[in-house]
């Protein structure tokens, strides 16, 4: 190995002139040593972020991503280094900044928003003492960044900014402790604003606000933005530069509408073919997947590095490896055969779905389902009078926003919490008892559920097949032959292979991890299977795939699901009908075509226009003011009467309206006439129609 080259500090601490970018990357590389080999990372990535651009980077996990923003701040792990290539901030060259001075470009110059707020927060400090730590930094007296740190909170568009520095991080809702992280990071005026997967798991509405609240950001501070994301949508929406990472290597680059409307490599266009499309609905075909996964580093040493997964891959790209072809203005593609990218062959094939019968009796029944918790003498209504019906082969969706109720009629349904006397859950007919320690098994097998992220629902020290085989043998007794039989069935049906069963959760990909989880699911051969956002935590090609597999079930075996999601169009793909909950009711109920398309209920209505699109343009966005009111004290009257822009009287606030149904089953819980409700396409609904003459 060569000498390390010198450490040379800059001749002087005092920032870059303006026309320095906010970022450059020049042929940056990046290595991680393992088992006494360096494995390339990152390979010759060039791209730059002019002063007050926003620029986007996609790929899958282990494209990149966030190597780049870590190497941008010299926090690589212990085992990675720059092997090539510079990454310059507003002209600071990292690699070549002395302890002192990269303390104070990091503390000055780049700001980054992590994925989980809540992590990035301390749990034991005030959001005031943490925000007036920033400008303490910064040389500010104890009381002056207490002042400045509520300023910042105003300037976020947080309301009551005083109250909110009082607080605790877990006081706040997650789109509120986004807000403040973003404070925090804008509090320093950066040069470069690093956003990492800033958006994943929150609410679409809360999502639209964090957006559109960056969006505003930016043009007031002026900052640079990198957002890495693999939320195509919110990139199109945000960002005015895309670039396409795959297994290190930027592979596109160009305008963000440009590229999203045209791509002009063959993983772009695959991974926008893995979208949930609109107007596309459920059995009227499979979502395109990219086959394969990606190669490990270094194992791809010439030619094209997505050839092996690559519809229009030749000989040539096995061996020459492709440069940065230009396309188009400021649009690259290292694609030998980039004018072919149109004629790239889709994967996802037309299939059926599961046959529902209407006149045959339902397989689940929920009846006047509620549940009350009390705080002292205070109750919380988080779950009031449900009702609704499931049938066989049947999918139903349920949205709405954090603090709905869908996770606690998930867990009622499971028995996981009982539900309030007076209720009732039958399964084919037959009430279960509330809590799943007194059914009997057959009805424990009934139920399954598949849970959001799979590193948490599955057991790290056990391999594949004892995590699959214990549930065959709990819930289907199966031993012996029987066992290892049914374990193989349930592998292959998963779309795994018997190589996976020896290993460990750690070994595996997010998508294989979460086809685990749904293969010891299917172990007991359920009736009904609820899906709790069973894809956010994953790339748009894993989560295609799952899609498909789901679909593909549910065609074999009849079974139903629940689908609890927060992604519009992973619902409008899989849901025979959509139930949108409020505050624990039922604002809206029917097949799905109906609840899409309208007449919408205001909160549904809200809903579906804060939905990003590739396009970026969202059409007409309606902003909900406020947060979900407390279930300690929920609103008298429409519960969603706080926060509608349809209000027009005393009778929302007086009176609950009934769940009124027409006669194709779609129900809204609305004041106003369904004529006056909205509708995709249709003109805007006029507000000030008062049915009461309020």
């Amino acid at each position: 190995m060569s000498a390390p080259s010198p450490v040379v500090a800059p001749a002087s601490p005092e920032p870059r002139p303006e026309r320095h970018p906010a970022l450059e990357l020049d042929r940056l590389s990046v290595d991680y040593r393992v088992r006494g080999r360096d494995l390339p990372v990152l390979k010759d990535v060039t791209l730059t972020i002019r002063r007050g651009e926003a620029y986007g980077l996609v790929g899958e996990s282990g494209s990149g991503k966030s190597t780049v923003a870590l190497a941008l701040q010299r926090v690589l792990p212990a085992n990675g280094r720059i092997s090539s290539g510079t990454a310059k901030v507003r002209g600071y060259d990292i690699a070549t900044l002395d302890p002192h001075e990269l303390r104070k470009v990091r503390a000055r110059e780049i700001a980054m928003v992590f994925q989980d707020p809540g992590k990035a927060l301390n749990p034991s400090l005030t959001i005031g003492r943490q925000m007036s730590e920033v400008f303490e930094i910064l040389g500010a007296s104890r009381g002056d960044a207490w002042t400045r740190g509520e300023e910042m909170l105003a300037r976020v568009r947080i309301s009551g900014p005083s109250r909110v520095m009082a607080s605790y991080p877990h006081q706040l809702s997650g789109g509120m402790q986004q807000r403040v992280v973003i404070a925090m990071a804008l509090a320093k005026d950066p040069a470069l604003l690093i956003l990492d997967e800033p958006t994943t798991g929150l609410d679409a509405t809360i999502e639209a606000e964090v957006l559109d609240l960056v969006q505003a950001l930016r043009r007031e501070f002026g900052a640079s933005i990198l957002f890495i994301s693999h939320n195509l949508g919110a990139i199109a929406g945000l960002c005015d530069r895309v670039g396409v990472l795959y297994a290190g290597r930027l592979v596109e680059e160009g305008d963000a509408r440009e590229i999203f409307a045209r791509p002009r490599h063959p993983y772009t266009a695959g991974l926008l073919r893995c979208l949930p499309r609109a107007g596309i609905r459920k059995g009227e075909g499979q979502l395109d997947t990219i086959p394969g996964f990606p190669p490990p580093p270094g194992s791809i040493p010439v030619g094209c590095v997505f050839a092996p997964r690559c519809g229009l891959a030749r000989d040539r790209c096995r061996t020459e490896t492709p440069p940065l072809y230009g396309v188009g203005p400021g649009h690259g593609s290292r694609c030998h055969f980039h004018d072919e990218v149109h004629e790239l062959p889709h994967v996802g094939t037309v299939a059926a779905v599961a046959e529902t019968h209407g006149d045959a009796p339902p397989v689940i029944e929920l009846e006047h389902l509620s549940k009350t918790y009390m705080l002292g003498s205070r109750p919380i209504y988080a779950l009031r009078d449900v009702n609704l019906t499931l049938g066989a082969g049947e999918t139903l969706g349920l949205v709405g926003e954090s603090g709905s109720g869908k996770s606690t009629l998930a867990n009622l349904l499971l028995g996981l919490v009982e539900h309030d006397d007076g209720g009732a859950i039958r399964i084919d007919g037959r009430t279960v008892p509330p809590s799943v320690k007194r059914r009997t098994r057959e009805q424990v097998k009934a139920l399954q559920i598949v849970f959001q992220n799979p590193d948490s629902a599955l057991n790290r020290a056990h391999t594949v097949r004892h995590l699959i085989g214990r549930a065959v043998k709990k819930l289907a007794g199966l031993t012996g032959k029987a066992r290892e039989a049914e374990i193989t069935r349930l592998v292959e049906a998963v779309r795994l292979t018997p190589r996976q069963l020896p290993a460990r959760p750690r070994q595996l990909s997010g998508g294989m991890k979460q086809r685990v989880a749904v293969a010891r699911a299917f172990a007991a051969a359920p009736r009904v299977v609820v899906c709790d956002e069973p894809t956010s935590a994953l790339d748009v090609s894993v989560q295609s795939a799952i899609l498909n597999l789901l679909t593909e079930l549910q065609r074999e075996r009849g079974v139903s699901y629940i689908l609890i999601s927060h992604d519009l169009g992973v619902v409008r793909h899989l849901s025979d009908r959509i139930a949108v909950l409020y505050l624990g009711r039922i604002m809206e109920i029917g097949p799905a075509s109906a609840v899409l398309e309208g007449p919408h209920h205001p909160y549904t209505e809200a809903l579906l226009s804060a939905a990003p699109t590739i396009t970026g343009e969202r059409g007409t966005r309606i902003r909900l003011t406020g947060e979900i009111p407390s279930p300690l004290n929920p609103p008298t009257g429409c519960v969603f009467n706080t926060r509608c822009p349809r209000k027009f009287g005393s009778i929302c606030e007086t009176e609950e309206p009934p769940l009124a149904t027409d006669g194709d089953g779609h129900a809204i819980r609305c004041h106003l006439p369904r004529e006056s409700l909205g509708r995709v396409g249709g003109p805007p609904p006029d507000p000030r129609h008062d049915p009461a003459g309020a």
